[in-house]
């Protein structure tokens, strides 16, 4: 079954499109393409807040994804399905969830069937919506031999501990490229939208009273299930940390790392092996300072198990929908915390 992934973050880079080959566990990516947003739209999807301005985008965001399964340039008659992600909007944890990106548009534009709006059956079941990334992290990754961690740095950061026995646990860590893409946007008058090869951050020292005062935080010390978003880390979170004035990108860069760290030692003790990605893995900065803090852990990324590191969660969204079509569960009530496993997700025909 060839499946079209498309994933779009709470980063708000853009849209992340994979072509996915799926035949049982064999798994080949035939294409991946991302393509940013364009500054109106990004700006559109911070502000959207009355009922017309989120109609509106709903539907250009369904023209933008289909014209992004399109420019692909992989022939359509050759795709039997698509799996849609949306644009988070809203996501309050275990309670209600808004992904938008209309998928009757795309299916209509590209004749294909669509799966979207996965999170709202898991919160129906009783859990958080969230990470749903997890149980395409067992079916990628998990091995007899290792307790391994799969971390995904996108706007949020969040690992999945598969150890070699027992059951998996994942959760949001915390903050992962929001933060830092944040700041580096007011710190160069919005000419840069991330810190290109963590060029920013290793200029300067941290700021030890501002990442202290952070990590006091008592969600790093919440048991998993947990999940965040945009309601955490976004504008408020960092006009919060505009006081301290000084090496703001630098501390929120080890803040990334360290809250990672946090929750690996605290809920994935066990692990010896860490596999990366997702953006936050092109930035030498993160990596260093993971694995500064997790000296004892073999560090590498998707990308060494045949996965494009930028093109997981994408590939993770057409695994998930080839589930859905064949009326097959993929929520991990572990991760999740939902009291049973359930179909995610609804098809536009």
């Amino acid at each position: 079954m060839r499946v079209a992934g498309i994933m779009s973050g709470t980063s708000l880079d853009g849209v992340d499109v994979a072509i996915v080959d799926i035949n049982g566990k064999r798994i080949k990516t035939v294409a991946f393409r991302s393509t940013p947003y364009p500054a109106a739209v990004r700006k559109a999807i911070l502000n959207a807040s009355t009922p017309a301005e989120i109609s509106r985008l709903n539907f250009q965001l369904g023209e933008i994804y289909a014209r992004a399964v399109l420019d692909t340039r992989i022939p359509l008659r050759t795709i039997d399905l698509i799996g849609c992600h949306g644009q988070t909007i809203y996501h309050e944890s275990g309670r209600n969830t808004l992904q938008i990106g209309e998928a009757a548009v795309i299916a209509e534009r590209t004749g294909i069937p669509v799966v979207s709006d996965f999170r709202p059956r898991d919160i129906a079941a009783g859990g958080k919506g969230a990470p749903l990334v997890p149980f395409v992290d067992e079916f990628l990754f998990r091995d007899p031999k290792h307790n391994r961690v799969a971390l995904n740095i996108g706007g949020i950061a969040n690992i999945t501990f598969l150890p070699k026995r027992g059951k998996v646990i994942a959760f949001d860590t915390g903050p992962g490229n929001m933060v830092i893409d944040a700041l580096v946007a007011l710190h160069t008058r919005g000419k840069q939208r991330f810190d290109r090869g963590g060029r920013i951050a290793a200029k300067g020292e941290v700021n030890r009273k501002l990442l202290d005062e952070l990590l006091a935080d008592p969600y790093y010390k919440e048991k998993p299930p947990k999940s965040a978003g945009r309601e955490q880390y976004g504008a408020d979170f960092v006009q919060r940390m505009l006081h301290a004035k000084t090496n703001l990108i630098t501390t929120a860069t080890i803040l990334t790392a360290a809250t990672i760290a946090i929750g690996i030692e605290r809920f994935a003790g066990a692990c010896e092996e860490l596999i990366v990605s997702g953006g936050g893995a092109h930035n030498p900065q993160i990596m260093a300072h993971l694995a500064a803090f997790l000296p004892k852990i073999a560090i590498a990324t998707s990308a060494d198990y045949g996965i494009n590191v930028d093109a997981k969660e994408a590939v993770a969204f057409a695994i998930l929908a080839s589930r859905t079509w064949r009326r097959r569960p993929s929520n991990l009530p572990t991760a999740t915390g939902a009291k049973r496993h359930v179909i995610l997700g609804k098809i536009s025909y």
